[in-house]
């Protein structure tokens, strides 16, 4: 007897289910965004858990539809970078990162404008994550082409002319 067809077909309806999931989330999408439609035109917003008062946008609704305006990409672009299998998916953060910024920006009715400073906020994760994604398709590159390691790191070593490093990039 042998148990791995169970095993195979548990597999196979958990990925079902998963991928059902976020294809909902995914159709949902623009029903999610317009959601803001829901939301009162008053300054102030009052429910039994809490009380909404909006200072920069003047309304509830205005509030809303900026938030949903930046939720709803970030939204996606985390399921993006979750379900995503290709070796560049790391720089799916970048996005992410800008979107949660701004996010927290809408949020935080003590910000002024903003869209403005948060491309200042991702510079450093921007300095982390794109040389890690170079090295990767590097390293995969070489492993392609045959070449090892230590060539690569000689090759990087190596003093070459800007003229030259320029045509290696193309």
């Amino acid at each position: 007897m042998n148990k791995h067809p169970n095993k195979l077909k548990k597999v196979k309806s958990s990925y079902l289910a998963t991928g059902s999931i976020i294809a909902l989330i995914i159709a949902a999408s623009p029903y999610i965004f317009y959601s803001y439609e829901s939301f009162p035109q008053t300054k102030t917003w009052e429910t039994f858990l809490f009380t909404y008062q909006a200072n920069w946008y003047q309304e509830v609704k205005v509030s809303a539809w900026t938030m949903m305006g930046k939720f709803v990409p970030l939204l996606l672009l985390v399921i993006w970078f979750i379900t995503c299998k290709h070796w560049w998916y790391h720089v799916i953060l970048i996005p992410i990162g800008m979107f949660a910024f701004q996010l927290f920006s809408v949020i935080n009715d003590d910000v002024g404008i903003t869209d403005e400073v948060e491309i200042w906020w991702l510079f450093p994760i921007m300095l982390v994550i794109v040389p890690f994604v170079y090295l990767i398709k590097a390293q995969l590159s070489n492993k392609l082409i045959g070449k090892d390691l230590r060539s690569f790191e000689e090759e990087l070593g190596s003093k070459n002319s800007i003229w030259k490093q320029i045509k290696d990039l193309f």
